[in-house]
């Protein structure tokens, strides 16, 4: 598995390195750092951009640079890498096959992460072919992420919109129920702490297990009470049951464009 060759040390791959290091799984004198813009302090103990000759001692490869310009940050990469590199990567809607093209035959494993892997509870969306591409992919994400392998790489667009892109959603949802709790005469600040830490509690209990958010969602449901009139705007005409399947959509459409 190591060393592992970061290309790219952004928000997803300082997450990843933060994840690792926490769970003991990976340090960072197991990385070597390949990014022009990397602040080499943040990742102490890395062996950051370094000659090019030192990237044929890279066992995995993790691309993890936006999707726009992978393939300029692979291009001088690529002659530099031994032949059984295994390449993982974090490339939003873009195809196994491409990736494979660019990197000269070498196996590939897709993954769609979400930055909870910064501390350890992350999501990792799995696709691979090749047995031991997606053994490594395990490797890298199953100490920091709940793995879900996918049987079809054209389910890595709506694992992008369902998983991927979520966590956006979420803060989305908890920045308009601060404003609307503020515009109901709460103090914003009051507001704010409300909405953020019943959220964070919602979801520790279903994040406990046993019982399915329906269910959750009728214990705390008393008919025609508050919650329910509520309820009766977000999941009536035009509430989420519209909206989610509309937002994922686009999500899909989106992913499927950055694929080419």
């Amino acid at each position: 598995m190591t060393p592992i060759l970061l290309l790219g040390a952004g928000r997803m791959g300082g997450a990843l390195a933060e994840g690792w290091r926490d769970a003991g799984a990976f340090s960072a004198a197991d990385l070597i750092i390949r990014d022009p813009n990397i602040d080499a302090a943040a990742f102490e103990g890395a062996l950051v951009n370094p000659a090019p000759e030192a990237l044929a001692a890279a066992k995995t490869v993790l691309l993890a640079v936006k999707p726009q310009i992978w393939r300029e940050a692979v291009r001088d990469i690529v002659p530099h890498l031994a032949a059984d590199a295994i390449i993982v990567s974090i490339a939003a809607g873009v195809r196994a096959a491409d990736i494979a093209e660019a990197f000269g035959g070498r196996r590939v494993a897709r993954v769609m992460p979400t930055t909870a892997v910064a501390i350890g509870q992350g999501t990792a969306s799995i696709f691979a072919d090749d047995a031991d591409a997606r053994a490594a992919a395990h490797a890298l994400f199953a100490p920091v992420a709940t793995v879900v392998d996918l049987p079809s790489e054209d389910l890595m667009h709506a694992a992008t919109a369902v998983s991927g892109s979520a966590p956006a959603y979420l803060y989305a949802f908890v920045e308009a129920l601060e404003a609307a709790g503020a515009a109901q005469g709460l103090d914003a600040a009051d507001s704010a702490r409300l909405a953020r830490a019943t959220i964070i509690g919602a979801a520790a209990l279903m994040a406990r297990g046993g019982e399915e958010p329906a269910e959750l969602r009728k214990q705390v449901t008393s008919p025609g009470g508050t919650t329910a009139a509520a309820l009766s705007v977000l999941m009536g005409e035009g509430g989420f049951g519209d909206l989610l399947p509309k937002a994922l959509e686009a999500a899909v459409t989106r992913s499927k464009e950055l694929g080419g």
